[in-house]
């Protein structure tokens, strides 16, 4: 301690200065930081993992004029029901049916000259060369019969399996040209739902397939954010990833018996896998510097230490670690902000299993 006289007009003055040595000394005796600790606890975690889709039917199909002519029939309605085989569209077959009964005369001459001359090779007047010659012109105008009843056929369009009508692209009496698309058929007795993984996703499903192929649930959650009623299951994976975005697409195959699913619907899938004896900590007791998250570590010289995780996977309020905590690691749960790499810190122990009953809590 330094004193010092001096004047300042009439009055006396002392001043009294602290050394640096004293400062130095107040600045080792400073409190302890009072922080609440807890450690990481061993639980089965539920993962679910979410995915934006879209929901195809197993079979969607343009429905198409085979031939040329005017809309004769139209037996359907948008949005009708049909069984396989069902007729949904007549073409005006005018054309087809004189084409078909002309090949069928054709054939009907065929045959009874056919017949004349095995009546005059009984009597030995033709040789049995010409016999056979008209053998194979009725067998010629039989197979054009068959054609032009091929023909005349594919002027009725049939549905080729179950399904549901779309919108009908044509009236009745509109001329339509071969080829040209006149409504979809849908079955949606089966609904398809395809969603992107990314690679690292992928490879930890391949990962997994065989030790918990039995434990994968997957669901659909709709637009109006109700669940489906009925679990899917994986159903494919496409050959080749997607070098833009990289991801591989996931089929996942939904049964639909109500029909509630439609062709081009979109949801969310939700995939759902139980992790056995996960190491779980609070997300609010860890911190990120430069996009690695870190936890306090208080030993038991009271002294808080920061240490490194390494994250397998998170909920909304939970990571599970992959590495860099043990199960009797004191971790500072509240007060945080308030401490450095190696403060003295004065702790009060929380037991994790309170601490994850207030769930979804956010750090200070």
């Amino acid at each position: 301690m330094k004193v010092s006289l001096f004047r300042v007009g009439g009055l006396a003055l002392i001043a009294i200065s602290l050394s640096s040595c004293a400062k130095h000394h107040e600045e080792h005796h400073e409190e302890a930081h009072k922080i609440t600790a807890t450690t990481p606890v061993t639980k089965d975690v539920t993962i679910t993992q979410q995915y934006v889709c879209q929901i195809h039917s197993q079979n969607h199909i343009d429905v198409r004029a085979l031939e040329r002519g005017y809309l004769e029939t139209i037996t359907v309605k948008e949005g009708q029901a049909v069984k396989a085989g069902d007729v949904l569209f007549k073409v005006l077959p005018t054309l087809y049916k004189a084409k078909y009964d002309a090949e069928v005369a054709e054939a009907e001459v065929a045959r009874i000259e056919l017949q004349n001359a095995k009546n005059l090779l009984e009597k030995k007047v033709v040789s049995a060369s010409e016999v056979a010659l008209l053998q194979a012109k009725l067998q010629k105008a039989e197979a054009k019969a068959k054609e032009a009843l091929a023909e005349l056929n594919f002027t009725s369009i049939l549905a080729p399996f179950d399904g549901i009508i779309d919108r009908l692209h044509h009236q009745h009496g509109s001329l339509v040209e071969e080829g040209e698309n006149l409504t979809t058929l849908s079955d949606n007795s089966l609904m398809w739902v395809y969603f992107p993984v990314t690679e690292n996703r992928y490879l930890e499903y391949k990962a997994n397939l065989e030790q918990h192929k039995d434990e994968l649930v997957i669901d659909l959650m709709l637009a109006n954010h109700e669940k489906f009623q009925y679990p899917g299951k994986i159903g494919a994976i496409e050959a080749d990833f997607n070098n833009e975005t990289g991801t591989v697409m996931f089929r996942a195959d939904f049964p639909n018996p109500n029909r509630l699913l439609r062709h081009g619907q979109t949801g969310t899938v939700l995939i759902h896998r139980t992790v056995d004896n996960a190491l779980v900590i609070p997300q609010r007791a860890s911190f990120e510097i430069l996009a690695k998250r870190y936890v306090y570590v208080v030993g038991d010289d009271n002294v808080a230490h920061q240490r490194d995780i390494t994250i397998e996977n998170e909920l909304d309020d939970i990571y599970l670690i992959k590495d860099g905590l043990a199960l009797n690691d004191k971790i500072v749960l509240e007060g945080i902000r308030q401490i450095r790499d190696g403060s003295k810190v004065e702790c009060e122990i929380e037991p994790p299993e309170e601490v994850l009953k207030h769930l979804k809590y956010h750090a200070e």
